[in-house]
């Protein structure tokens, strides 16, 4: 049985995780803003074998209301086997453009907001002395592009400041891994253009994350085939890459 926590527990991506947890009669303290689905969200998990479900509402957004959600958390399981730190928003890039307000609100639901919250979890984590992290990135971190690079920029900084707790925290017992995911059919993502082939859905998804939560991956792509994806495009020449429109 293991003890997770999930902060945008109503995301398609964390849903599809949880399933999988729930059948294992895992525990679960799941926090989300929309109370209505993540309501919904509890009466499944446990009828797909949850040994105990606990909603939370919160904002994720709102660094303040984190310190009380971690205490409330905590006091439920009692200690954390697995943290999936599951939520974010993707701004519309020529609004971040025109507004200032719109950009530094799109970064810190983003970065800010999550390197808040990562930074009391890794602390109580490091004090138990075992648990994953576990943290939803995106390929787009991998090197900004004109056509998303506020929401790059953000995830950029969420894929550093993991890898430098990564290292922090090894000799304390706690794994951090930073998930990577490209094109993934969620509500998100409703509505783009974007190139079949290259989009996949959530239950795939889900079952690399919790296969590379299993054997503590450090870096996880998902699907595997962004790596290379990412990779070609990293080794575009400066000169080349300003003239693309990506």
């Amino acid at each position: 049985m293991k003890k997770i926590l999930v902060v945008g527990a109503t995301s398609a991506i964390a849903v599809a995780c949880a399933k999988l947890w729930a059948v294992q009669e895992s525990e679960f303290f799941l926090v989300a803003r929309d109370q209505q689905k993540l309501l919904q969200i509890c009466a499944d998990l446990q009828i797909r074998g949850a040994r105990a479900v606990t909603p939370y509402l919160m904002d994720a957004s709102d660094v303040a209301a984190h310190p009380v959600m971690l205490e409330q958390g905590l006091a439920t399981l009692q200690s954390v086997d697995i943290c999936l730190i599951a939520y974010g928003t993707l701004p519309n890039q020529l609004e971040c453009e025109q507004s200032v307000e719109g950009a530094m609100n799109a970064f810190a639901n983003n970065a800010s907001s999550v390197i808040a919250l990562l930074t009391l979890l890794a602390n109580r984590m490091a004090a138990q002395r075992s648990g994953t992290l576990a943290v939803i990135s995106s390929v787009a971190g991998d090197r900004g592009r004109p056509s998303n690079y506020l929401y790059g920029a953000a995830k950029a900084a969420v894929s550093t400041f993991c890898e430098g707790l990564r290292a922090r925290l090894f000799n304390s017992g706690v794994h951090v891994i930073t998930i990577k995911p490209g094109l993934v059919a969620t509500p998100m993502t409703q509505g783009l253009e974007l190139p079949a082939l290259l989009v996949a859905q959530p239950d795939s998804v889900a079952r690399r994350i919790v296969a590379g939560i299993e054997r503590k991956s450090s870096v996880l792509y998902v699907p595997g085939f962004w790596v290379w994806v990412m990779w070609a495009i990293k080794a575009i020449p400066q000169p080349l890459f300003k003239r693309l429109n990506l």
